[in-house]
């Protein structure tokens, strides 16, 4: 509903019931993958998708995100769930402060795009876009998130996009993140399709619906109880992390 793909809980509730961090991140990028898919079909319906802006500022994301989803089994589970307890703190506070669309006049120096899209018109400013959007991928891509946490901030508040079409932008590049996260990780030898597969097929149809469902909503309440949730996330994957973690940063292996 909100184009954030939902990997802030899908590696909690994964944990939870019992899985390894590891193959939690694999599976929650695969749920990934479906989840923004089935949001983007209704986003790209309503015509709410600025591809251009997508296919500019995420291929970073996306190289980036296959390195971290690689590098990620080297990491011992523990160290994973520190990283994602801190991201999940970021994210929180980003939703407890809605991004509010603010007009960016028009500037011509190199390295800003002036934009015009659905009756639209804004400035993005590639310095801040880019490098934002090259960490987010390596870190999503290693724990298993999707970044559009942070990416519809950037969109909207450095750049100008106004909201709904930061929303259906995210779909795409969260996608586009989540597919490049999820082979990194199948290329570390992290997936179990048992667990992975019903679930993506599952979540696809909650991608859907909420996609539909978001083109009527307002989302200022949505994002508040996200954000509650998300930090209750975050303090669970802590202290999940301080009971049950063994051993240093680096392990040699899935934990």
């Amino acid at each position: 509903m909100v184009g954030r793909g939902g990997g802030n809980f899908y590696v909690p509730v994964l944990v939870a019931t019992g899985m390894q961090v590891h193959q939690a991140a694999t599976t929650a990028q695969l749920i990934l993958i479906t989840t923004a898919v089935g949001a983007l079909v209704m986003y790209g319906k309503h015509k709410t998708v600025d591809w251009k802006l997508a296919l500019l500022i995420d291929p970073p994301t996306d190289v980036m995100a296959f390195i971290g989803g690689y590098l990620a089994h080297r990491m011992s589970g523990p160290a994973l769930k520190y990283i994602f307890a801190g991201l999940l703190v970021v994210a929180g506070f980003f939703m407890l402060r809605p991004a509010k669309e603010k007009s960016l006049q028009e500037s011509r120096g190199a390295g800003y795009w002036n934009r015009e899209f659905g009756g639209y018109r804004y400035t993005v400013n590639l310095w801040l876009a880019l490098p934002i959007t090259t960490v987010t991928g390596f870190v999503a891509g290693m724990v298993g998130i999707s970044g559009g946490s942070f990416k519809i901030p950037l969109m909207v508040l450095l750049c100008g996009v106004p909201m709904r079409i930061a929303v259906g932008t995210s779909s795409a590049m969260v996608a586009a993140t989540a597919l490049t996260g999820f082979i990194g990780h199948l290329v570390g030898g992290d997936f179990n399709p048992a667990w992975a597969l019903p679930l993506a097929a599952v979540a696809a149809v909650g991608g859907f619906v909420g996609g539909r469902i978001s083109l009527k909503t307002k989302t200022a309440g949505l994002k508040r109880l996200f954000a509650y949730t998300t930090l209750a996330a975050a303090l669970f994957m802590a202290v999940n992390a301080l009971l049950g973690g063994r051993g240093g940063l680096f392990s040699s292996g899935i934990e």
